[in-house]
């Protein structure tokens, strides 16, 4: 997958997520979680955007962690709304899925970076 259909990829779930939360009844509780729960997954295509324009390797590591750290955020926040009662898992089990994926993915890019950056500096003592 390259980075263009990542792109759209992570903008698909936030789309996703906004129709989502579009059908949750105004619940006061539920307005919490549901703001937390786009916040999140928004965000991880922006952060994802702004790795992508990193101004070193650190830069990209740095923020790819963030967008890691937001798909796995996305994961809790569906979670909390499945488990309080408010949908029930047909409703949500399509974006557990897809922030689950997102997550990997998102780890795989980090840790392949942070060893190619190991790689580098070894061969630059070298």
């Amino acid at each position: 997958m390259d980075k263009t259909e990542l792109k759209r990829r992570t903008q698909r779930f936030a789309i996703d997520v906004i129709k989502f939360v579009d059908t949750l009844p105004p619940k006061r509780s539920l307005n919490v979680l549901s703001h937390q729960l786009l916040r999140c997954s928004s965000s991880i295509g922006a952060n994802y955007r702004s790795a992508c324009k990193g101004k070193s390797t650190a830069d990209f590591i740095n923020k790819i962690v963030i967008v890691e750290e937001k798909a796995d955020e996305s994961i809790y926040w569906l979670e909390l709304i499945h488990e309080a009662g408010f949908v029930n898992s047909n409703d949500i089990s399509e974006l557990k899925k897809e922030a689950n994926e997102l997550t990997a993915i998102f780890t795989a890019i980090g840790k392949t970076a942070k060893a190619n950056q190991r790689i580098n500096k070894s061969e630059i003592k070298k």
